[in-house]
C-alpha cells in the first residue's frame, strides 16, 4: 500500500499555452473519495505552467473544481490539499502503520473498515448522520430526505474558495447538477451566473446519502443521477475556441473480468459510472468531421445559390474549433472493491492523489499530444492508458 506523502511540488513553470491553443479546460467528473485522484493531476499540471481556463465538474468533480477556480494559481494547489487533508483526518486504526498490510485481503479489510467509518460517523468538515434518522423523522421534515447533513461542507468552501475570485471569471466554472422535480441535466455556469458555496454542493449531492439543494425555487441532486461527466457541456460550449482539454474520469468503462463479487460489484460501479465518455468522445468527434466535410462541400457551391439559412451555415462552419482532449481515467488498484468512492482514509487518499500525479506526467511526456490538431484533423483525442494497451 502506498500511504507515503502527496509529492512535494516544485517551483512551477511559468504559465503556457501550446501554439494555436485559445484556452485550457480541466473537466472533473464525479467519484466521491476518488477524487483526490484528481487533486494529483491538477498538481501535475500545475507544475507544467498549464493552468485551466475553463473548469467543468460534477459531484466531487465541481467540489475540486470550485477550489480551483476560486483560487489564485499560487493557493490552489495548498488549498486542495487542506481540503483533501480535512476530510480525511480521521484516523480509521490508531496507531496503526498501513504500510505493514501486505496482501489484498488485509487491505481490503481496512478499507473496508473505513467506508463503514464514513457511513456511521461521516467525514469531518464534509457530511455528519442526521439525528434522529431519516427513516424515523416525519415525513416532510427538513432531516427526512437524505441520511447525512452536509453543513460542515459549506462551511468548509466558505473557508476554501474566494467566490468574488471565482465570480470574476477569471477562469470559468461549471458545476452539473439534476432538477429533482423535473429530472432535467443543469449546469450552473459562471458565465451566465454568480456561483455561491450551493452550486458546488448540489452538484456533489448524491442522494439518499446526502440532502438536495435549495437554489432558487428548485431542488437538485448530483449531476451524476443522471450523467457523470461534464464533457458535453464544454463541447456544446466551445464556440470557435481552440481548446486542449483534460479529461479526468475516476471510473473506468474498460475493466478486467470480475474474479470474484468484491470485483462484480466494483465493475458494475466502474460501468454506471463511467457515463460512456470515449462513447461522448467518439460522437463529438464523428459530428466534428461531418461539419468539417460540409463545410467543404458549401465552399465548392457559388454564393448566388446558397439561400439564407445554407449562408447562415456556411458562416457558423467558418469558424469550427480544433480540440484535442487528453483522457486520463483512474485505474482500479487490485485491493480496491466497490467501496473505493467512500473510503476516506488518508492513506487511500494519499494513493489516489499519486495515481493521478504519476499518470498526468507520464501524459505530459508525450509532447506530440499538447499539440492543437491540424484544421483538417479537427479534434483528436489521446489516452496514455489506450497508448499502453
Amino acid at each position: 500500500m502506498d500511504a507515503g506523502p502527496i509529492p512535494s511540488s516544485p517551483a512551477p513553470r511559468s504559465r503556457w499555452r501550446p501554439e494555436g491553443c485559445d484556452q485550457i479546460a480541466l473537466v472533473l467528473q464525479g467519484g466521491g473519495a476518488l477524487g483526490a485522484y484528481q487533486a494529483g493531476v491538477y498538481q501535475a499540471l500545475h507544475e507544467a505552467g498549464l493552468e485551466p481556463d475553463w473548469i467543468a465538474g460534477v459531484s466531487i468533480g465541481s467540489i475540486n473544481g470550485v477550489i480551483i477556480a476560486g483560487n489564485p494559481p499560487e493557493r490552489r494547489l495548498e488549498r486542495l490539499e487542506e481540503f483533501w487533508d480535512t476530510i480525511t483526518a480521521r484516523p480509521v486504526v490508531p496507531f496503526l502503520d498501513h504500510r505493514l498490510l501486505d496482501g489484498d485481503l488485509p487491505r481490503r479489510a481496512f478499507h473496508g473498515l473505513s467506508s463503514s467509518l464514513a457511513m456511521t460517523l461521516g467525514q469531518p468538515g464534509f457530511f455528519t448522520p442526521r439525528v434522529p434518522n431519516p427513516w424515523l423523522a416525519p415525513r416532510g421534515a427538513r432531516g427526512a430526505t437524505s441520511i447525512y447533513d452536509t453543513a460542515p461542507l459549506r462551511a468548509t468552501l466558505e473557508r476554501l474558495v474566494d467566490f468574488d475570485l471565482l465570480n470574476s471569471r477569471a477562469v470559468r466554472y461549471a458545476a452539473g447538477a439534476v432538477n429533482v422535480a423535473t429530472g432535467n441535466f443543469y449546469f450552473f455556469d459562471s458565465a451566465h451566473q454568480e456561483i455561491g458555496p450551493e452550486h458546488a454542493m448540489a452538484s456533489g449531492a448524491l442522494p439518499p446519502a446526502l440532502p438536495m439543494v435549495r437554489i432558487g425555487t428548485d431542488f437538485y441532486w448530483d449531476g451524476g443521477v443522471v450523467s457523470n461527466t461534464p464533457l458535453q457541456h464544454l463541447l456544446d460550449h466551445a464556440g470557435s475556441s481552440n481548446l486542449l482539454v483534460f479529461q479526468v474520469d475516476l471510473f473506468g468503462a474498460r475493466g478486467p473480468v470480475p474474479r470474484d463479487m468484491y470485483d462484480v460489484l466494483a465493475r458494475q460501479k466502474d460501468i454506471q459510472y463511467s457515463s460512456r465518455t470515449r462513447m461522448v468522445t467518439d460522437m463529438f468527434m464523428r459530428l466534428h468531421r461531418d461539419k468539417m466535410m460540409m463545410r467543404q462541400l458549401l465552399a465548392k457551391i457559388p454564393e448566388e445559390k446558397l439561400d439564407e439559412s445554407e449562408k447562415k451555415l456556411k458562416k457558423e462552419l467558418s469558424s469550427l474549433p480544433e480540440i484535442a482532449i487528453l483522457h486520463l481515467i483512474y485505474q482500479q488498484k487490485a485491493h480496491e472493491c466497490e467501496n473505493k468512492d467512500y473510503d476516506f482514509s488518508a492513506s487511500s487518499m494519499r494513493d489516489h492523489w499519486k495515481s493521478g500525479y504519476r499518470d498526468t506526467r507520464a501524459t505530459l511526456q508525450h509532447e506530440d499530444w499538447l499539440r492543437m490538431p491540424s484544421e483538417e484533423q479537427g479534434m483528436v483525442m489521446h489516452d496514455v492508458h489506450r497508448a499502453m494497451d
